[in-house]
């Protein structure tokens, strides 16, 4: 979800780079994803300098032999000296971060820089030195490939559309990853999921009088103080977090954007993860993800370990979700709502799978607005524990996510009801818009999980009272008001 003073901002590079000969989207959303990674490059290693001080802690900057590739060292060259500079100083530097061996280097390998006009390249750095990144901890490289391709109607691959960051955070809180465990996203994008379980668990390691808000809610001053070790540090960096995706371009803003955020060594993968080539064996404690929505697999591609009598991309995830699962791991997953209740084979298995072979903790229904204007779609999110079996289901409706529900999508107060889902969700409590439902009503709706199915068991009812009664009491009610009348008169006179 774009801000509109950024979007106009980025239509205005686009622009720029149609009339400058880079009119292929992909193309322009490379190259603009590289500059930003320059420019964020010196304010996240300013501000790692900052806490590092904070910690006590030695601090080597990542520009220490570097200095002329700082975006403040270059951005006010002339026109011509600046593209020279970039292309031939700048951008073999970026692409040299990580070690020869980690997915940065595999992905940045074939990368190149395509602006040759040094107008572009001037005009370019210049917009995007308006830009506040500084505040903008979040996924502004796929706010951006989102918004880009959105302007040529091609939102997104079979339907796959970037997951808001509020809701992404509202996931991994309920989920509560921790450090020590292995968390991945089977079709991760731009690493949306990922960078925010990595935030989550330095921010719950984070002394609170540290940490501060935006106006998007998401955490700042983050620094992971209680983290003393460095063995504990090298494994939350290096070793915990995992995803795969198919769309090279993705890859290289996703690994960008995780190496940005703090994550050295990013575990991302080129795989189609439905696939026969993808290998199932490694299994994870935690699973958050948002696969596409709509398309289909060839039923010979199909991965042998996935069963379900279908080609359906959707349903083949969340099975795929149970299979990389350790016993006891924990999943967050956001579905299409309409998977909750169609009947086929496939989605009934599926639904039994998730009933008999796990606990679901919650279901937690979209309205449908929460992906425009992208999408219109109905969304719902499962959390479950893959071992054991379902004895109640936890359901809520949310009605807002904190925004308008139409394209614009403007800010209410950027909570909506979040914050009642997190209270509510430790103890299943319920309201007027949660409830709890035995698992015997489930098997006899057969696996049926959309909340409509159930509101009928968890209203109470309603008392309906006589006519003649209701009658008698408002005439009770009207003879006291005389009374009242009258004695109020007496006291005036």
């Amino acid at each position: 979800m774009i801000e509109k003073k950024i979007e106009l901002q980025i239509r205005k590079i686009w622009d720029r780079f149609r009339s400058g000969g880079l009119a292929n989207p992909l193309v322009a959303i490379e190259q603009i994803t590289y500059l930003l990674f320059m420019r964020r490059l010196e304010i996240l290693d300013s501000q790692r300098k900052d806490f590092a001080l904070i910690k006590n802690e030695k601090y080597v900057s990542v520009f220490s032999e570097n200095e002329n590739c700082r975006w403040s060292f270059w951005k006010n060259m002339p026109a011509n000296e600046m593209l020279s500079h970039v292309s031939t100083i700048v951008f073999p530097f970026i692409k040299e971060l990580a070690n020869s061996k980690s997915s940065y280097s595999k992905y940045m390998k074939d990368a190149t820089f395509m602006i040759q006009k040094a107008s572009l390249l001037e005009e370019s750095v210049s917009i995007l030195d308006e830009i506040n990144l500084s505040s903008r901890s979040q996924d502004l490289q796929g706010d951006i490939y989102e918004y880009l391709l959105s302007e040529l109607k091609v939102s997104g691959k079979n339907d796959q559309f970037r997951t808001p960051r509020h809701i992404i955070r509202m996931i991994i809180d309920l989920v509560n990853p921790v450090i020590g465990e292995t968390i991945c996203d089977p079709a991760c994008g731009t690493g949306g999921f990922l960078i925010n379980s990595y935030e989550h668990i330095v921010k719950q390691n984070t002394n609170p009088e540290l940490i501060k808000y935006d106006n998007d809610g998401a955490p700042h001053g983050i620094i992971g103080d209680k983290i003393t070790k460095k063995e504990h540090w090298k494994l939350l960096k290096e070793k915990s977090f995992f995803g795969f995706d198919f769309d090279y371009t993705m890859l290289r803003i996703g690994v960008m954007n995780m190496m940005l955020h703090g994550i050295d060594e990013p575990n991302i993968e080129y795989a189609d993860a439905l696939s026969k080539s993808f290998d199932q064996k490694k299994k994870y404690n935690v699973i958050l993800a948002n696969p596409p929505f709509a398309g289909s697999i060839d039923k010979g591609d199909i991965n042998d370990d996935l069963t379900l009598p279908t080609t359906k991309t959707s349903l083949l995830f969340v099975e795929l979700f149970y299979n990389l699962l350790t016993i006891g791991g924990r999943a967050g997953i956001i579905i299409p709502d309409s998977e909750l209740n169609t009947k086929s084979k496939a989605h009934d298995k599926l639904r039994e799978i998730l009933v008999d072979k796990c606990q679901i903790e919650a279901i937690i229904t979209m309205p449908s607005g929460v992906f425009k204007p992208y999408a219109g779609v109905t969304t719902a999110i499962i959390i479950f524990t893959k071992g054991g079996k379902t004895n109640k289901i936890w359901f809520y409706e949310m009605s807002s996510d904190g925004y308008t529900l139409d394209d614009k999508r403007d800010k209410i107060d950027g909570k909506g009801d979040i914050p009642d889902i997190l209270q509510k969700f430790s103890d299943k409590e319920t309201s007027s818009k949660s409830f709890v439902v035995d698992i015997t009503a489930i098997k006899k709706n057969k696996y049926k999980l959309s909340p409509t199915n159930y509101k009928k068991f968890t209203k109470k009812q309603t008392e309906i009272r006589k006519s003649k009664e209701i009658i008698n009491d408002m005439i009770k009610i009207e003879n006291s008001i005389q009374t009242d009348l009258l004695e109020l008169k007496k006291l005036l006179s």
